[in-house]
């Protein structure tokens, strides 16, 4: 019996929560606080009700539900379902779709509303054009310059009226009843922020008199920047099958920097497009996308059969075991790619160009930030070029995008409406960003450590594996959590040392494993499967999954070695603190090489502590930001492309007298010199027995199989 529970009857206290339970909300223990992260009480009230109109537009079926769209989960729906649609006669749904234009323009906004609304959540719609496309010129004088400049900022920006509840996307922007009821289905009632700027733009708004524009999305990470992009794609293809149901083929082409990022991509996707007639297909090697000379009509899979998904794949899969050659032309309508593998499928038997994507009508790059920069910009650009259609929309999604991806985008869409001819009226090309650019989310906790040197950093990292002797240490990071590393020798080498830590009774060394690009495809989906499954308690890592990844429960992020430039560590800790979640902890040890490379990291962490108020403590004092030392452009070019030098690989490292020196600095282990010395003396004695054993048994074979001659 509790000795604590005996004492307290007679004087009725009750035990101490604390003493049991942790002091703070876990990610991974609990539901989203909110699936929005910026929100004011006016925004509140316009949204609930712009106008008595609007209070008469809601159903009566809803209120006997007790439906509180504000109050219901946004991306539990594990937790929680949402309502089975209630039967409707034939003429009610007439009714409902005649009626659709007039409760349109009862819940129309007036553009202070919109602008009220998007300025509380910090969402900023940006035209991007030449001024001569937007307006006429406005007159430039040199006593009003500011003025003129103020004026071009205002001319500039939109307010198109924000998506209140993703019931609006059925009754006012008419999507496919069928997506609609999926999304219902996957729990998704309340928008975030990138949602609720972006849909009423790729969904056509009646409030901006203009075509479906080009869009480049800026928000957080794990703000919901998937089903953004999803939900038009699939409606666009819905409504092209009704249109044109002859003309099939890849319509829309979805691209990721990863493999994990774009399965991922498909998996969301096959729940939203289910019993919608639109399939959605990984890219994998081999397959064919684009039927060339010389390939038979049997190679086609049937294209009337609308119930043969799995057969499709089935076949797919057993061509791709023959050769591409064998390979049947798939037949998907959102084919979701990496870059390289694209690429060499268009450029398959290709001498002088690439085959084109004639009716690819949507192109979504997924981490275009990624994708633009010079390890990934030339497939992309191809693949940007191989779609044909004039009708072509392109959106770029990232939480962080520099000023180059801008121009890069800019130029291609000039350069594409110059080769179609002279549009009269050419489709805008927007920006679109929530909160203050590349910043990190606002809901999580920064910790900036300094450890000195590469064993003040395994020291912490073990005293975040067990809290209990870290008394001096107020940072208490429970499992399931992501270790980052620079280079994947360092990522293998970190695990080999921690994966002893783990008690056996919690399941020792199985609880924790290393993921990297050069594990093969099973192995790394394997491992993505046991950590998403709870298996797996910690995983370390490189870059490879710093972006785009979803993890719902992870508690916290540790950068072991620092991030190679700001926008890495916006995208590592992102990991954390998904859909709002509260109590996500961010870990970054630095050592004395390290603190060149620290002041853009602490901007970042200072930029988002300002944006969550008065919650929390600071993490980051103005003196630290003060000390720290400024880096060049060359140096931080040097840092983006091979990170920090005593950790960079040995291909990179150059062969001067420090080498040994630098390498020993960094490496990752608690053992002495003298315990390295015998192992390494003990490792040579072996391999010296074994190439002695080796060259004895070589000459014994000689001498057996020689030929003296004959015997006289």
């Amino acid at each position: 019996m509790d000795a604590f529970k005996l004492l307290t009857r007679s004087s009725k206290l009750k035990p101490a929560a604390s003493s049991s339970q942790p002091a703070s909300r876990l990610p991974s223990t609990g539901k989203a606080a909110h699936a929005q992260l910026f929100r004011s009480a006016d925004a509140d009230k316009l949204e609930s009700a712009p106008g008595k109109k609007r209070k008469r537009a809601v159903d009566s079926t809803e209120q006997d539900n007790g439906e509180v769209t504000a109050d219901l989960d946004f991306f539990q729906s594990n937790k929680r379902s949402a309502p089975a649609p209630t039967a409707r006669s034939n003429e009610d749904d007439e009714d409902k779709d005649s009626d659709v234009d007039e409760a349109n323009d009862e819940d129309a906004m007036d553009e202070v509303q919109r602008r009220t609304i998007l300025n509380s959540h910090k969402i900023k719609i940006t035209d991007l054009r030449d001024m001569d496309d937007i307006q006429p010129t406005i007159p430039v004088k040199e006593s009003k310059k500011k003025k003129n400049k103020k004026e071009l900022k205002r001319a500039r920006r939109i307010y198109p009226q924000p998506l209140v509840s993703f019931k609006e996307l059925r009754s006012r922007y008419n999507i496919s009843r069928r997506l609609a009821e999926n999304v219902a289905e996957q729990g998704f009632t309340l928008p975030t922020e990138i949602q609720l700027g972006s849909l009423p733009l790729l969904l056509g708004d009646s409030s901006i008199p203009s075509s479906e524009p080009d869009l480049l999305a800026v928000a957080p990470t794990g703000s919901g920047k998937t089903l953004s992009f999803m939900i038009p794609v699939i409606n666009k293809i819905v409504r092209h099958h009704h249109t044109q149901p002859e003309e099939k083929g890849i319509l829309s082409v979805v691209v990721a920097p990863t493999k994990e990022l774009a399965s991922q991509i498909v998996n969301e996707g096959r729940k939203l497009v289910a019993g919608t007639g639109v399939k959605i297909t990984l890219m994998r090697k081999g397959m064919k996308v684009v039927d060339r000379q010389g390939d038979s009509d049997a190679n086609m899979l049937d294209e009337n059969d609308e119930d043969s998904a799995e057969s499709d794949e089935e076949a797919e899969h057993e061509g791709l075991k023959k050769g591409q050659n064998h390979a049947p032309v798939t037949k998907s309508d959102i084919l979701v790619t990496t870059p390289l593998m694209l690429v060499n499928s268009l450029s398959e038997n290709q001498t002088t160009s690439m085959a084109q994507l004639p009716l690819v009508r949507s192109l979504v790059l997924d981490e275009a930030d990624v994708l633009l920069d010079p390890l990934f910009r030339e497939q992309t650009l191809d693949i940007w070029r191989s779609c044909v259609h004039p009708d072509l929309r392109v959106s770029l999604w990232s939480a962080t995008m520099g000023s180059n991806v801008e121009d890069i985008t800019r130029d291609t869409v000039k350069e594409r409406q110059a080769l179609s001819g002279n549009m009269p009226n050419p489709h805008p090309l927007l920006r679109l960003v929530v909160g203050l650019k590349d910043s990190a989310i606002p809901n999580i906790d920064h910790r900036l450590v300094y450890a000195a040197t590469e064993q003040g950093k395994l020291l912490g990292l073990r005293q975040l594996l067990h809290p209990a002797a870290a008394s001096a240490s107020d940072i208490r990071l429970r499992p399931p959590f992501l270790i980052f590393t620079q280079t994947i020798p360092r990522a293998i080498a970190l695990h080999s040392e921690l994966k002893y830590d783990i008690p056996a009774e919690a399941g020792g060394s199985s609880r924790i494993a290393v993921l990297h690009s050069d594990l093969s495809d099973n192995q790394r989906s394997d491992i993505m499967r046991e950590f998403r499954k709870g298996e797996i308690w910690i995983l370390v890592t490189t870059d490879l999954l710093a972006r785009g990844v979803d993890f719902r429960g992870i508690n916290g992020v540790v950068n072991y070695d620092i991030p190679n430039s700001a926008a890495v560590y916006v995208h590592r800790v992102g990991r954390t603190g998904r859909a709002g979640r509260e109590g996500g902890i961010a870990v970054t040890y630095y050592t004395k090489e390290d603190i060149p490379y620290v002041k853009s990291i602490a901007n970042v962490i200072d930029a988002s502590e300002k944006l969550r108020g008065g919650k929390g403590d600071k993490s980051i004092q103005k003196w630290l930001l003060d000390s720290l030392p400024d880096l060049s452009k060359n140096s931080k070019k040097e840092l983006k492309k091979h990170g920090v030098k005593a950790r960079q690989s040995s291909k990179h490292v150059g062969k001067d007298q420090d080498d040994g020196r630098n390498k020993r600095a960094a490496r990752i282990s608690t053992k002495s010199g003298f315990e390295r010395r015998m192992e390494n003396r003990k490792r040579g004695a072996i391999e010296g027995s074994r190439r002695r054993k080796a060259a004895a048994a070589e000459d014994g074979n000689k001498s057996e199989g020689s030929w003296d001659g004959l015997d006289d």
